[in-house]
């Protein structure tokens, strides 16, 4: 029986004895990135898309203590819309649901001590992904001040706005973590008190 021949020593299939095939490029087109995909297609399930229209906040006599509006409406509408929600929503029973219809939209509001957490939402979002939002935002602010009460939202609403623009850009969550969002405002003030004591210092 006459033995088989290596495919690399000759033979039809395997050219002249002792000679080495090169071995087929294996290099093909460089592959192309795929599409830049919005966070809400990339994850449908664990980040729900929900814009926030905008946020109030309010006492139990009706004043308004913060709003931050993330729709473009002229001054006169902001008014009769804060008018409407703050008169609909102290008129609701506190033993009611937390989430009321309002024309196109859907308010989720919230009670802590004597301030009213508003936000507008789409109707077709997230409810209780709302309410964390709310939670998160008090929790921050306790964070910060301290056991935080209407008192200090009106003696330093300032920080109550940098507050939020540190955790909600453009209607939507931008930082979750309390550490940097609180961080980030203490940099700030100490930023400011250094800018303070230069100011001060007596000019030689």
């Amino acid at each position: 029986m006459r033995p088989r021949p290596h495919l690399a020593r000759g033979g039809e299939r395997g050219g002249r004895a002792g000679e080495r095939r090169p071995a087929p490029s294996r290099a093909g087109p460089a592959p192309s990135l795929p599409p830049r995909r919005h966070r809400h297609e990339l994850f449908p399930t664990c980040i729900p898309w929900c814009p926030i229209h905008f946020i109030l906040l309010f006492s139990r006599q009706g004043k308004l203590r913060l709003q931050k509006w993330y729709t473009t409406l002229p001054d006169k509408e902001k008014k009769k819309i804060i008018r409407e929600i703050v008169q609909i929503i102290l008129s609701r029973n506190q033993k009611t649901s937390s989430f009321v219809d309002w024309k196109d939209l859907k308010l989720v509001y919230k009670r802590y001590a004597s301030l009213y957490f508003c936000c507008a939402i789409e109707d077709q979002d997230n409810e209780l992904l709302t309410l964390e939002i709310v939670h998160r935002y008090v929790e921050l602010l306790d964070r910060y001040f301290g056991n935080v009460c209407e008192l200090d939202i009106i003696f330093n609403f300032e920080k109550a706005y940098f507050i939020l623009d540190e955790f909600i850009i453009g209607g939507e969550v931008q930082e979750t973590s309390k550490r940097s969002a609180v961080k980030a405002i203490e940099d700030s003030d100490m930023l400011q008190e250094t800018v303070e004591e230069y100011m001060n210092k007596p000019a030689f």
